[in-house]
């Protein structure tokens, strides 16, 4: 199976880290255009890119500051069963994220699209983290 990994390092603590990629404000200053959930283990995420794409997500780890991973329930159907994961490694006020989106089923146009969008997107979390910046949703790929 094919794998999508990530890794930067991010100019903030884990905590705040941990808060943009596991809370419903977090996420939507950087990927979802709205979403809904808790970072609880078990707990249901609402992703919401848009009518076409109200996808679903479930809570399969989430350790404060340490790790958050959502395991993909209602999507596009390359992406159900999919492991979305964040780790994190605080180090000198900066944090190491170690980033995946593992579980595809074969090396697809849309697996080659994620990789680049997901690379994309993490440029965006870095830059909201470490400025504060917030693209607007429709602009997020455009930037």
């Amino acid at each position: 199976m094919p794998d999508i990994f990530h890794n930067l390092l991010i100019n903030a603590s884990a905590q705040k880290v941990f808060s943009a990629v596991s809370t419903p404000a977090g996420l939507n200053s950087w990927w979802t255009e709205k979403s809904s959930g808790e970072p609880v283990a078990g707990n249901e995420y609402e992703l919401w890119f848009g009518p076409e794409y109200d996808w679903r997500a479930v809570v399969t780890k989430s350790f404060e500051n340490e790790l958050f991973e959502l395991k993909v329930i209602k999507a596009d159907e390359d992406w159900n069963g999919t492991l979305i994961g964040f780790n994190l490694l605080e180090k000198n006020w900066n944090t190491h994220l170690e980033f995946y989106n593992t579980g595809w089923s074969e090396i697809s146009e849309h697996f080659k699209i994620s990789s680049y969008c997901w690379g994309m997107y993490l440029r965006l979390l870095k830059r909201y983290l470490e400025y504060g910046e917030i693209i607007a949703y429709k602009n997020r790929l455009e930037v």
